[in-house]
């Protein structure tokens, strides 16, 4: 069903193109993922599919029954609004339905005896049942828990940004729209999130349009790309593994036709050069021809990215962490830590939002002071850090100024000094924005920009946090590469699982209550480990719960204690049937995706692998529900006696 036309929109900022001509269509089912360096126009290109900005030339066209929802980077939430009610905000019927009862409700609460709310609460019941609608609150809880808010009825105005942005994400899963459009949607979000929010847009029936820059994201939840570059948009059938061919296939034929024309300029060229006078309508034509070739003078290659910025020489002794211990708000973040750099350790820290990535970060870079043990540096130790925020930048600023307080001439990997306007040029700022003012740049040229004044100060310990937010995928691949060279250690807080894999070989999990466990290897191995052993923990915990005896408990005083489940046995038998529906729903996905990747070889085996980890878990579900409803009969029947 087609769902959305472009019609040859273009847009400018100040004089810079951002697109042109930018055309295509959008049916549903489809999942379109928008990528190019950062100010290439990427968010305005979605704002203007929206509707929030103008185009300055061509049309956005979409079917009068068409919802469109936007995940804005900075949404708006009405007043004395908690996050729930923002969540059940929507106007569809089941919404509605859910808001009326919850109100009625209410109501009743302070007025029992009230005739007409009591039959409001009978009408207000019936239509639940027929939008068939009860669990919608409860799913609203579910992936407001997913996207690490547990705070349902805590006003959002008390939130955090990125709190208030998943308490947004969460209204625009659940609200029915026909087109979704996300920017940056696994921005701050950890990597339990990040891996939920991919199995939602998977099954996402709608069409979607989103700009990132996780790449195993991309890979999983896009069937097509969109690029820009330069200006103009090009458009691939495929998810990212098969864009980087598609894309490599089109330089290839696009750097053939150029050299097919330099050879002909270069034939004209000579030709002309032996004197040859237009006095024939055949040399007039040869004449015309070779003008025309030179008028055909390709659009300027992207540039590429040069981080070859050299570092200092580090020592014997580099880090250690002792004993470290910190609180915040009566919290322990971080409990008896113990660390010993050595050299070139790549060193991933991850864990849920909140659990203190940052802080050790802070405490190793000496802007926090441990409540006990010590950190310290070896003296030759250069400290590089790239903060997961902007605090740090004086947006006032010009770009120049801004570098220049780092250095103005930088040494590079070979050994020559350049100076900070070349070092600006390789970093892909162009000299008509040396002396812009910072806060006119966007959220990913400041990251950028961020980045080349770290590197610049040539860190030989590289501290970085979340330094996937907001960077190109381009700029990405570079600094990767940078770091595969880099002769110093770096500690990496990220919820980037392809940036992970590709960078360390060394997690450091937040497991909770402040303990810090260490694992070798990337995060894939780690994460494949970590879900061997939950799987054995629920297999020995059905086990143990199965030897049970099915009777009151015997207590040592001699009495019995009444037969009851455990809050966590509550909470799944309250759950477990809406996480069976869903591990149903995500096989047959799955099913349906390896129909469709017949021909695919690899990609049938990566269905395949997916397709075995769910029916696993489905098993252990339909286990653990079996469990549940024994007992929960068991205690119905005690109550009885």
């Amino acid at each position: 069903m087609h769902l959305l036309s472009v019609e040859r929109v273009s847009k400018s900022f100040s004089e810079k193109i951002l697109f042109e001509n930018v055309t295509f269509g959008v049916e549903s089912g489809d999942k379109i993922g928008i990528i190019g360096v950062n100010g290439t126009g990427k968010s305005t290109l979605l704002k203007v599919i929206a509707g929030i900005e103008p185009a300055d030339s061509g049309t956005v066209s979409m079917g009068r029954s068409v919802k469109l929802r936007m995940l804005a980077q900075d949404p708006a939430f009405a007043l004395n609004e908690t996050a729930l009610e923002h969540v059940l905000g929507g106007d569809s019927p089941q919404l509605r339905a859910v808001r009326e009862l919850a109100d009625v409700t209410a109501a009743l609460e302070s007025n029992a005896g009230d005739a007409a709310l009591q039959q409001r609460l009978i009408s207000a019941n019936q239509r639940m049942d027929e939008l068939d609608a009860w669990q919608m609150e409860s799913e609203a809880k579910a992936a407001l828990s997913k996207l690490g808010i547990h705070q349902y009825d805590e006003l959002v105005s008390t939130f955090s940004g990125g709190q208030r942005k998943r308490v947004a994400m969460a209204a625009a899963l659940l609200q029915p729209s026909d087109i979704l459009i996300l920017d940056e949607p696994t921005n701050h979000i950890d990597n339990d999130s990040v891996a939920w929010l991919e199995g939602m847009l998977q099954k996402r029936k709608g069409a979607l349009l989103m700009i990132t820059h996780d790449r195993y994201f991309l890979d999983r939840v896009s069937n097509r790309v969109i690029e820009l570059d330069q200006g103009r948009a090009y458009f691939y059938e495929a998810n990212y593994s098969r864009f980087l061919e598609l894309k490599l296939e089109r330089e290839e034929r696009e750097s053939a036709s150029e050299a097919k024309r330099q050879n002909l300029l270069r034939n004209e060229l000579a030709w002309i050069r032996r004197g040859a006078q237009a006095r024939s309508t055949k040399q007039k034509a040869r004449i015309d021809r070779f003008e025309a070739l030179k008028a055909q003078t390709p659009k300027q290659a992207a540039g590429k990215l040069d981080v070859s910025v050299s570092s200092t020489r580090l020592g014997k002794k580099i880090l250690e962490a002792e004993h470290l211990m910190k609180s915040l708000g009566g919290r322990a973040l971080i409990r008896d830590f113990n660390y010993i750099a050595v050299p070139e350790d790549r060193v991933g820290i991850v864990g849920p939002n909140g659990s203190g990535k940052s802080t050790l970060l802070k405490l190793i870079a000496g802007k926090l002071v441990p409540d006990a043990g010590r950190v310290e540096l070896g003296p030759t130790v250069n400290l590089g850090w790239f903060s997961q925020e902007h605090e740090e930048m004086n947006e006032s600023l010009r770009v120049m100024e801004y570098i220049r307080e780092s250095a103005d001439q930088v040494k590079i990997a070979d050994g020559s000094t350049i100076s900070a306007g070349q070092m600006l040029e390789r970093f892909l700022f162009p000299p008509n924005t040396h002396w812009a003012v910072i806060s006119k740049l966007s959220g990913g040229e400041k990251r950028r920009l961020q980045l080349l004044r770290v590197l610049m100060g040539a860190p030989n310990v590289l501290l970085l946090d979340e330094p996937t937010n907001d960077l190109d995928i381009s700029t990405l691949s570079v600094l990767e590469d940078y770091l595969d060279d880099f002769p110093g250690v770096v500690l990496t807080v990220s919820h980037d699982r392809y940036f992970l894999d590709r960078t360390v070989d060394r997690i450091l999990a937040f497991e909770g209550d402040g303990v810090i466990t260490q694992h070798e290897g990337n995060y894939s191995e780690y994460r494949e480990r970590e879900a061997a052993r939950e799987k054995a923990e629920v297999a020995a915990a059905a086990a143990a719960s199965a030897a049970k005896p099915a009777a009151n408990v015997p207590r040592t005083d001699g009495k019995e204690r009444a037969l009851k489940m455990s809050f966590k046995e509550q909470r799944d038998y309250e759950q477990i049937d809406g996480w069976i529906a869903e591990t149903e729903e995500a096989l047959k996905g799955v099913a349906q995706r390896m129909e469709e990747a017949s021909s695919d070889s690899v990609r049938l085996q990566q269905l395949s692998s997916e397709q075995e980890q769910l029916e696993a878990k489905l098993d252990q579900l339909l286990e653990r529900w079996t469990e549940l409803n024994e007992l929960a009969e068991l205690i119905a029947a005690n109550k009885k006696q």
